[in-house]
């Protein structure tokens, strides 16, 4: 038979199982559930090897852009020259949207392909991750560049 005291002793030793128990489980099972990534997205993006030309094409665009508006400033009213300036601005950034657009598509390809590789379930930028996680990103670049 169990002593009253015996089974105060025995009820908060199962306390205490029970508390580490509920206290490590999550953590150990957020761990192997959930893995986390971490990526270092601007860097990706610099380093993609399409970025250069579509920079240059940018610049491009830009310098006619500068042109264009050169041309016409005598000749306009400040309004006019409001308009046009909006105009080339949203122009310039749609070509830049464009270009970049295959480039995302690349890396978020390449890092989709990582991440399920690697069992990772959860991918998010580096500069927003304080500690932990798995970096990445040189394993995207060489998926991206074929290095």
């Amino acid at each position: 038979m169990i002593k009253i005291k015996d089974y105060n002793k025995l009820l908060v030793l199962l306390g205490i199982v029970v508390f580490l128990g509920l206290v490590s489980t999550p953590q150990t099972a957020m761990a192997s559930a959930s893995p986390i990534g971490v990526v270092d997205y601007g860097f990706l993006i610099n380093q993609h090897p399409d970025t250069s030309k579509a920079n240059e094409a940018l610049r491009a665009d830009n310098e006619v852009a500068r042109k264009e508006f050169s041309e016409k400033l005598a000749t306009m009213s400040d309004q006019e020259k409001q308009n046009l300036d909006r105009q080339l601005m949203q122009r310039l950034e749609q070509k830049r949207q464009q270009l970049l657009k295959p480039i995302i598509d690349s890396i978020n390809t390449a890092m989709k392909a990582v991440s399920d590789a690697k069992g990772l379930t959860v991918v998010v930028y580096k500069n927003n991750v304080a500690l932990g996680g798995t970096d990445i990103t040189e394993d995207v670049l060489k998926k991206i560049t074929g290095k």
